[in-house]
This record gives C-alpha cells, sequence and structure tokens, in this order.
C-alpha cells in the first residue's frame, strides 16, 4: 500500500528517474509486511497472483498515464472520471477513494499491532487487546493530525527511511535457508488453481496501489508522454520483482502452517536467519513503517474529502477546518469509521482480521480506477472516431483494465462484494444532499 505524503514532486521538471522513485516510493508502503502470512493458504499459487496483479497494474497505470499525458494538471482518477462521465460519477470515484483511505487506516492499524505484539507480546493477549491497541494508535495520530499538519508531516519523514531495510535483507539472504518442502504441494488451498490465484489478486492488488503516483504527477514530468508511461512500467516492474521475491524468501523460511497465522511474518523469518534478536530488530523496524503508514493515510483520509466538498460533490461538513487549518471533522468521522470497522471484526484473529480490511480498501479503490480505465476507452474511442492512429491502443488497454477489475471484485468472495456493495451505495444519500444545497453566489 502506498505511504501518502511521502514523496511529494518538488517545483520544476521530473524525468524519467525520478517519476519512476515516485512510483516505487508510493508503491512499497506497509502492505507488503503482512501479505506472507495472508497469501501461506496458498502456497506457490501466490506467486501466480503477484504476476497477474502485476499485469494488471500495469494496464490500469498506463489508462492513467494516457489520461494524464493529454491533461497533465488533471490531478488523477476523480479529475478525469468527472471530465468523462460528469459529476456523479466524480462523486462516486471520490466516495469510493474515500472508503478505501478509512478501510486501509483499519488494516494498516491492525498490521501496526501486529508487529508491535512481536515486540510487546501483551498487545496480542486477547482479540479484545490487539483490537483495543489498533484502536489507541488510530486516536493518538488522529490527534496528531488534528493538531496540524506540521505534526503529522513530521512523524511522516522520520518513518520512511526504515520501510524498505527488511525486504531488502530478507530478499537478499532469505534463500541461503530456502525450504523447496514448503511449497509442496503448489497449490495447498481446496480451490482449483485458477480459483486460488484468483483468491490471491485482492490481496496482491492492495500492495501495488500507488502506481498512479507519476500520472498524478503529470503536470510536473519533462515530457508526459514518454516519461510517465515508462516511469509507471517500470516502477511496477521493479516492485514486482522486490514483492515476488521477499514473498517467495519468507514462504520458503517459514513453515506454511507457521506463516498462516504469524502476526509478523518478516520477524520470524529474520528469526530462522539470524536469530531471535534479529527478529525483533526487524519487527521494531515494520512497526515503524506500518505505523508512518498509518499516519499518512489518516491524513489523507480527512484532505481527500474536503477537496471534493470544495468542488460541491461532498456534503459541507467535510470543508469545516479547526483553528490549526485542519479538517478536523472530516478526520475524526474517518477514524472513527475506521475505529467502527476494528470493533467489527474483533472475533477474527490478527491476519484475519487484516485480511478483511484490505479487502474491503481494495474494492473500494478499484472504483476509482476501472472508472478511469473505462474513461479512457471512452477518450479513444472518440479519438479513432476522429483518425487518431494511436487510439486503438488506448481502448485495447481501457477495455483490458476493466475485465482485470472485475477479475479482481470475481475474486474477493461474495461476503466482500456485498459489503463493498452496500458501502458504495451509502454515498447516495450525501450526494443528494450535497446537490441539494443552492449554488453559491
Amino acid at each position: 500500500m502506498p505511504e501518502p505524503g511521502e514523496v511529494a514532486p518538488a517545483r520544476g521538471r521530473l524525468g524519467p528517474i525520478a517519476l519512476t522513485a515516485l512510483v516505487i516510493g508510493n508503491m512499497v508502503g506497509s502492505g507488503v509486511f503482512l501479505l506472507p502470512s495472508t497469501l501461506a493458504p496458498y502456497g506457490g499459487a501466490s506467486v501466480l497472483g503477484w504476476a497477474v496483479s502485476a499485469v494488471g497494474s500495469m494496464l490500469l497505470g498506463l489508462a492513467l498515464a494516457r489520461l494524464a499525458r493529454r491533461r497533465p494538471a488533471a490531478g488523477g482518477p476523480y479529475a478525469y472520471t468527472r471530465d468523462a462521465f460528469g459529476e456523479f460519477a466524480g462523486f462516486q470515484v471520490g466516495w469510493g477513494y474515500w472508503i478505501s483511505c478509512w478501510t486501509g487506516v483499519a488494516a494498516l492499524a491492525i498490521a501496526t499491532v501486529g508487529y508491535l505484539g512481536d515486540l510487546v507480546p501483551a498487545v496480542l493477549a486477547s482479540p479484545f487487546a490487539a483490537s483495543a491497541t489498533a484502536i489507541g494508535a488510530i486516536v493518538l495520530l488522529c490527534a496528531i493530525n488534528v493538531s496540524g499538519v506540521r505534526r503529522a508531516g513530521g512523524v511522516q519523514v522520520v518513518t520512511v527511511v526504515l520501510k524498505l531495510l527488511p525486504l531488502f535483507a530478507i530478499a537478499v539472504f532469505g534463500f541461503a535457508r530456502f525450504e523447496p518442502e514448503h511449497f509442496r504441494p503448489f497449490n495447498p488451498s481446496p480451490l482449483p488453481l485458477f480459483g486460488a490465484v484468483q483468491a490471491c489478486l485482492a490481496q496482491t492488488l492492495w500492495a501495488f496501489t500507488g502506481f498512479e503516483s507519476a500520472s498524478v504527477a503529470a503536470g510536473e514530468a519533462r515530457n508526459p508522454e514518454r516519461d510517465v508511461p515508462r516511469a509507471t512500467l517500470l516502477g511496477i516492474g521493479l516492485a514486482t520483482v522486490l514483492y515476488v521475491v521477499c514473498t517467495v524468501a519468507v514462504m520458503g523460511l517459514v513453515p506454511r502452517e507457521v506463516l498462516v497465522n504469524s502476526n509478523a511474518p518478516f520477524a520470524d523469518a529474520a528469526r530462522e536467519l539470524w536469530g531471535s534478536s534479529a527478529g525483533k530488530l526487524v519487527a521494531a523496524v515494520a512497526f515503524v513503517s506500518c505505523f508512518g503508514a498509518l499516519n499518512g493515510w489518516i491524513l489523507v483520509s480527512g484532505r481527500m474529502p474536503l477537496a471534493i466538498a470544495r468542488d460541491g460533490l461532498f456534503p459541507r461538513f467535510f470543508q469545516r477546518l479547526s483553528r490549526s487549518g485542519t479538517p478536523a471533522q472530516g478526520l475524526v468521522l474517518s477514524c472513527a469509521l475506521a475505529c467502527a470497522m476494528v470493533v467489527a471484526n474483533t472475533s477474527g484473529s490478527l491476519v484475519a482480521m487484516y485480511n478483511a480490511m484490505i479487502v474491503l480498501a481494495t474494492l473500494s479503490a478499484l472504483v476509482p480506477l476501472v472508472f478511469a480505465a473505462m474513461a479512457e476507452a471512452l477518450v479513444s474511442l472518440r479519438e479513432r472516431r476522429a483518425g487518431a492512429a494511436s487510439a486503438t491502443a488506448g481502448i485495447v488497454i481501457g477495455f483490458a483494465a476493466f475485465g482485470y477489475g472485475l477479475l479482481v471484485v470475481g475474486g474477493a468472495g461474495h461476503v466482500y462484494v456485498y459489503w463493498g456493495f452496500l458501502l458504495i451505495l451509502s454515498g447516495l444519500p450525501f450526494y443528494v444532499v450535497a446537490r441539494a444545497r443552492p449554488p453559491a453566489g
């Protein structure tokens, strides 16, 4: 999952290297730290899930890149959708993204507690203790964000540098103790191979979120037509290699029956390699990284609806600022919903709770992405009718990316699709309230 705000394009012109770094920096967040545990029930089939999500993310990223090339200053899927399909579709995209923010906050809080529990076992003594600690982390960081963006930004800067260290360490040294027997059978789940791969897609796509960073920053690109697609593809490719190598290394180090219930899989892998002290060190680094990601997404969960409310598509409630200039009411509401999501899943294990959160967050994030894919298809169809030779590629990319989105939804399972659909529909009253007010002036 991306860590918002951690890589911001400076004023000036961004070349291909800077754009690629932006994509990788915003993609490789805390999402990967618990994924070896959530993917363990699918064994080697999860590697195929990573590959399919990589291709699908490239298609979605290319659709966004082509849209950004036409309108570099647009600012992402929300603006593209509003341009292509009107204000109501723009609202649905904004609503879906906001849902993904606070459900993502809940997931990140659970990931943070998982690694904290490796350091302080008492927080995992019971599901209630784990949930209470997750809620405490959300409340603490919500208070920091409400008090002012400078303090929130300070927390973010401190946590960015550490996040890649355990990933690279496990990736480099993990294969020294690799056990091929951990991958037999290749698909240990009760599902057929296609079903097992499809079931992995929502979890793996969660880790790819952030690939849109180059397209959002296209207005600062030196050559957006060339560099944005290249940076998107290269960033996704490099992140895919890191994700797959790390996941395979952890699965090869830790037995599946242990990994499937592990609350800190990278710490367990480090413990297998270098002993208990190394496990504690990796758990501490992962905890700091997860905590930083949690802070970043809480920051975004208040400011994204603020921007859309100023366009008149969200209720005015989200526009209200505190004395310190922060969208306090939006932040508090987002964090309250995240806490409610944690409470609703308290009865399950930590890994099960995390899996539920990331699937809902991914399904909600898919709304803006598939709308953007269809926006690219629509614009390309119009260009083709006008005689543009390059439009055919855009049509293929748009529809293929949309098909991948449907594949992810289908693999999520009927329970998550049910709840995701209800969450998306729940936004309609808010749209009615926002649109019913008299126009300004």
